[in-house]
C-alpha cells in the first residue's frame, strides 16, 4: 500500500513565495497534458508527455484488489501478482524480467486493497517492448500447479517475514481485522496464513479470468513520447484483447461499513523491545471531488499533527513534555472504501501507554477547542499542497498519481480539483472534522504488549520476493 511523500523545501521559502511557486506549478502547461483515450475493448488509456528525459513509464492498472476478495481466499489478488512473472506460452517463465533488464529497464508490481498494477520504467525506444510484454500476459498467462506450489510458499514466506515477524504490522492487522466488522478492508492484503496454506491455482485461474481484461484496467503511460503514437501502439498490442462482461468498478455491489457504536480494543503480545500505541477513527474518503470537504480538512489535519518538525505531535508530545519516544498521525482521503485517521506513538521513557493515549486525546481536544491560527494553516497547507505537485516532478510519481485516481473510482481530471480544494480548507472545517470524527462511538484502540525478544538469527528474505 503506496503512501505519503514528505517535502522539506518550506524552510527555504517564505509562504507567499512557496505559495506563488505551487500555483506556477499547477497551472503549467507542461503539467497540464494528459490525454485520455478508449480503445474499442474498453481498455482506458491516459497519457501524459513529459520531455524532460528520454523515460518513459507505463503502468497497467487493474480495478481488482482484496477488496475484491471473499473468505477463503484472501490474499488471491497478491499471490496471482507473483504468478503473472511465470511466463506465457510465447515468453517462457522468467523472460519477462530479462528482457526488461537487457533494456536497462527496471520493472515491478504491487497490489493493495483497491487495485492491482504492473509497471516498467525504460528508455523510450524499449515502450513497444513493454507494451507487447505486458499486454501478451493480460490474457494469455499460463498457470500451473507446479509453480503455483513453489511461489504460494514464498509468499507465505513473505507474510511471516512481513507481518508474523514484525511486532507493529501484525498490530495494524489486527487492529483492521477489530476496526471493520463487515467491509473486507478487514482482511489483510497478503491474506490469512490459513487461505494461503489452502489455496489452490484454481483460485488464481478464477481471479484471473475474471479481473484481468482490458475493459478492467487502465494503462498509464508517462514520458518522452508523443500522445497519438501511445495509443496507436496500444491499439496494436491490446486492441485485439477482447473485453468480457464484467461489472465495472462504479457498479459493484457496495460495500458500506456498519456504524461504530462504541469504543474497542485490543491487545496484542508479541515480541518487540517497546510498547506501541495505534488509535484509529472511521473517516471518509472522497467521493464527490467538487463537493466533498471533509476529506481536505482531514488531510490539512494531519498535516497539523505531522509531517514537519513544528507539528503538533512532534513538537508537544516528544519534544516538550517528552511523553512519546516518537508519534505520527496517518490518512488517507483517495480509496474506494472507507477511510481511518491513524494517530500512532511509542511511550518515552518511564510513561505508560495510558498516559500516552491520553496525551494524543488532549491534542485533539486542543484543536477541538482552540483551533489552528492562520499563520500554522498556511504553513500546513503549503507543505501538504507541495507534497501533492512534487509528485510530478517524476515520471514515474505522474504516473502512479494518474493511475491511482482512476482506479479509486476519480478521475485524473481530479488531480488540480484537489490541490485547490486543499488550498480552501479552513480553520473552522479543520475544527468541524475533528469534532466530528474524533469521537469513541468511532475509535479503535490497539496496543502492543511487548514480550522478550527471542535470540535467533535474522531471516533471510525468500527468493522470489519481488517488494
Amino acid at each position: 500500500m503506496i503512501s505519503d511523500y514528505r517535502i522539506t523545501f518550506f524552510y527555504f521559502f517564505s509562504i507567499c513565495g512557496f505559495l506563488l511557486l505551487v500555483n506556477l506549478l499547477t497551472s503549467s502547461s507542461a503539467f497540464a497534458n494528459p490525454r485520455e483515450y478508449v480503445l474499442d475493448n474498453g481498455l482506458k488509456l491516459v497519457v501524459k508527455q513529459d520531455h524532460r528525459s528520454p523515460v518513459v513509464v507505463t503502468q497497467i492498472w487493474y480495478k481488482a484488489g482484496s477488496i475484491d476478495e471473499v473468505n477463503g481466499v484472501t490474499g488471491v489478488a497478491h499471490v496471482l501478482e507473483h504468478m503473472m512473472f511465470k511466463g506465457t506460452e510465447k515468453i517462457p517463465n522468467g523472460e519477462f524480467s530479462k528482457k526488461i533488464a537487457a533494456a536497462g529497464g527496471r520493472e515491478n508490481a504491487f497490489t493493495s486493497y483497491d487495485y492491482t498494477a504492473y509497471y516498467q520504467q525504460l528508455h523510450k525506444i524499449h515502450l513497444p517492448m513493454a507494451m507487447e510484454l505486458e499486454a501478451d500476459r493480460m490474457r494469455n498467462l499460463v498457470l500451473t500447479k507446479e509453480e503455483f506450489d513453489k511461489e504460494i510458499k514464498v509468499v507465505m514466506e513473505e507474510r511471516r517475514l512481513r507481518t508474523d515477524d514484525q511486532a507493529r504490522s501484525l498490530l495494524y492487522e489486527k487492529m483492521m481485522a477489530v476496526a471493520f466488522q463487515s467491509h473486507p478492508y478487514k482482511n489483510p492484503i497478503i491474506g490469512w496464513m490459513n487461505d494461503l496454506e489452502n489455496m489452490r491455482v484454481e483460485d488464481t485461474q478464477e481471479w484471473y479470468d475474471r479481473w484481468y481484461a482490458p475493459n478492467n484496467a487502465t494503462l498509464v503511460v508517462v514520458g518522452d513520447v508523443d500522445a497519438d503514437e501511445v495509443f496507436r501502439l496500444a491499439n496494436k498490442y491490446y486492441g485485439a484483447i477482447q473485453s468480457h462482461s464484467l461489472f465495472a468498478i462504479d457498479a459493484r455491489k457496495p460495500q458500506i461499513e456498519p456504524p461504530q457504536l462504541g469504543t474497542k480494543r485490543i491487545t496484542v503480545k508479541a515480541p518487540a523491545e517497546l510498547p506501541y500505541l495505534i488509535m484509529g477513527f472511521h473517516a471518509p474518503a472522497i467521493r464527490n471531488v467538487n463537493e466533498d470537504w471533509e476529506p481536505y480538512a482531514l488531510e490539512i489535519l494531519e498535516g497539523v499533527l505531522d509531517g514537519h518538525a513544528s507539528a503538533r505531535l512532534s513538537k508537544s508530545l516528544v519534544r516538550e513534555s517528552q511523553i512519546a519516544n516518537s508519534a505520527s498521525a496517518g490518512y488517507g482521503a483517495i480509496a474506494r472504501g472507507p477511510s481511518i485517521f491513524f494517530l500512532s506513538a511509542v511511550p518515552g521513557v518511564g510513561k505508560t501507554v495510558a498516559e500516552l493515549e491520553q496525551a494524543l486525546r488532549s491534542e485533539i481536544e486542543k484543536i477541538i477547542q482552540g483551533g489552528v491560527t492562520e499563520e500554522e494553516l498556511n504553513r500546513v497547507k503549503a507543505q501538504v499542497i507541495a507534497s501533492h505537485v512534487y509528485q510530478r516532478d517524476s515520471t514515474f510519481s505522474q504516473a502512479m498519481q494518474l493511475g491511482r485516481l482512476e482506479s479509486t473510482g476519480l478521475s485524473y481530471r481530479d488531480t488540480d480539483t484537489i490541490l485547490e480544494k486543499l488550498k480552501a480548507v479552513t480553520a473552522e472545517q479543520i475544527r468541524d472534522v475533528t469534532k466530528k470524527y474524533f469521537i469513541d462511538e468511532g475509535l479503535t484502540v490497539a496496543v502492543l504488549d511487548p514480550q522478550p525478544l527471542e535470540q535467533k538469527a535474522p531471516k533471510k528474505i525468500p527468493a522470489g520476493l519481488r517488494h
